[in-house]
């Protein structure tokens, strides 16, 4: 399929792409990254922005640098960048769940930013600011905000950001030197059907493909204790049953992970 038709404007800075959100608000724009999510949702007529504004050409979004203990990752950093990095061991766990995104040429060119603006419940990206309690640096009409990440995910692909922001950057405020994430899909590469991330020194589980949203454990007990208060339904190939008994075999597995680091 192809997508519905709509028109293209190339922003030159942040403050030229939030005036055209701004200025193009009535006809459902969207912002343009990496494109490897929403150009596939536009193919399948799944979005129908009546604009695109493209933001992969401005300066200054892409890049990954250290802010004391912490780490700032410019929006537009792709996924192989995150994944090539030496992050060392306190954010080593940002570069090894790369391996689960997609496959190489996916990663290559979709973005950070991209991922977390788009806000599926199972994309890694939103699993590890959950986890990891990062924050999400916006820039609007009113200047730059910070929303933190656990407040960040409202439902479906829909987040805290205003129609008129643009993603700047992801801050990860804290070293994570004992987390890990994994995840499991019937094909390499495909949707995971549940995943999961674990910090060993808060006790914080989260969990992609069992609500709408990224599902945070915070100070979480035992495999079973989380996999059994969790609330699923049967979905046609995958009934309840079977993700709960995912939930178990990841959350541990996650934890095995990360206590070896």
């Amino acid at each position: 399929m192809k997508p519905a038709a709509f028109a293209y404007h190339r922003a030159s800075s942040v403050r030229d792409a939030v005036d055209l959100l701004g200025e193009l608000a009535d006809d459902d724009p969207k912002i343009l990254a990496g494109g490897q999510s929403l150009v596939a949702m536009m193919n399948y007529r799944m979005s129908r922005p009546g604009h695109l504004v493209d933001i992969t050409h401005v300066p200054g979004l892409a890049g990954i640098r250290r802010d004391g203990a912490g780490l700032r990752i410019g929006a537009l950093t792709t996924h192989r960048a995150v994944e090539k990095a030496d992050l060392g061991p306190d954010f080593r766990v940002l570069s090894d769940a790369m391996r689960w995104v997609g496959h190489l040429p996916i990663r290559t060119r979709g973005t950070v930013g991209g991922s977390i603006a788009h806000a599926d419940a199972t994309a890694e990206w939103c699993l590890l600011a959950v986890l990891l309690d990062a924050a999400v640096v916006c820039e609007g009409p009113a200047g730059r905000r910070e929303i933190p990440a656990r407040g960040f995910f409202l439902g479906p692909f829909t987040t805290a950001l205003d129609a008129d922001e643009v993603i700047v950057e992801i801050v990860f405020g804290r070293p994570a030197p004992r987390a890990a994430v994994t995840e499991y899909a019937d094909r390499r590469g495909d949707f995971a059907i549940v995943a999961a991330g674990v910090d060993l020194d808060t006790g914080d589980v989260v969990l992609g493909g069992v609500g709408t949203t990224p599902v945070l454990v915070e100070d979480a007990g035992t495999q079973d204790e989380i996999a059994d208060a969790l609330e699923l339904r049967d979905e046609p190939g995958v009934p309840a049953s079977y993700r709960r008994d995912l939930v178990r075999t990841l959350v541990g597995r996650a934890r095995e992970a990360a206590s070896r680091l």
